[in-house]
């Protein structure tokens, strides 16, 4: 009797579909372009590399060895899912850097600068954040693109000077073990 009942049950949702008559069920929500891209190349990247995440401004580079997605999202919400996503993997760690013109920014110029420079903050959660001229981080990653791969994530940020850029570093080899080892070789103590 039960068999009996999931065909009649099989059979009408069939008849159903076929007439148009059933309600599609709605479509499980999808991930983003850019976060199913990030979670691809996360796993590539490794030190020397950057992750950008950028205000609508920012403009398209043409170095070959940079890739530019558009979030179509607050930057905020992607720089959380990009520390997420960078705390979560097994290679890499965060060098945060901001644009130094940042804090000279006046409400009355960029409104919301305010409210920004205490959510991006919070945001970073304690991370240090090394501030240099807009011009000379745009030097750093021309040149960095040369020879390594970038992922530069357009939001919809509107306010100027609000980028960050995340220069990767091994999470598993710390600076003061790299100097430890430069010192090392420098006076030909080998361990």
């Amino acid at each position: 009797m039960m068999s009996a009942s999931k065909t009649v049950v099989s059979l009408a949702t069939s008849l159903l579909m076929m007439t148009g008559l059933a309600v599609a069920a709605p479509p499980p929500e999808s991930v983003p372009q850019w976060q199913t891209r990030l979670t691809q190349i996360l796993p590539l990247l490794g030190h020397r590399n950057w992750i950008m995440i950028v205000d609508s401004a920012y403009p398209l580079q043409s170095s070959a060895g940079v890739e530019t997605l558009e979030t179509n999202t607050d930057q905020i919400e992607v720089i959380r899912k990009v520390l997420d996503a960078i705390d979560s993997s097994i290679q890499v760690r965060p060098i945060v850097y901001m644009d130094a013109e940042l804090p000279f920014v006046t409400e009355k110029d960029a409104p919301g600068v305010t409210a920004y420079r205490e959510r991006v903050k919070a945001t970073l959660g304690g991370r240090r954040i090394t501030s240099l001229p807009h011009e000379q981080i745009i030097a750093k990653v021309d040149e960095v693109g040369k020879t390594f791969h970038i992922v530069v994530l357009k939001t919809t940020m509107t306010v100027p000077y609000t980028s960050v850029f995340l220069q990767l570093n091994c999470k598993y080899w710390s600076d003061d073990a790299e100097a430890q080892m430069r010192k090392a070789m420098s006076e030909g103590t080998a361990k």
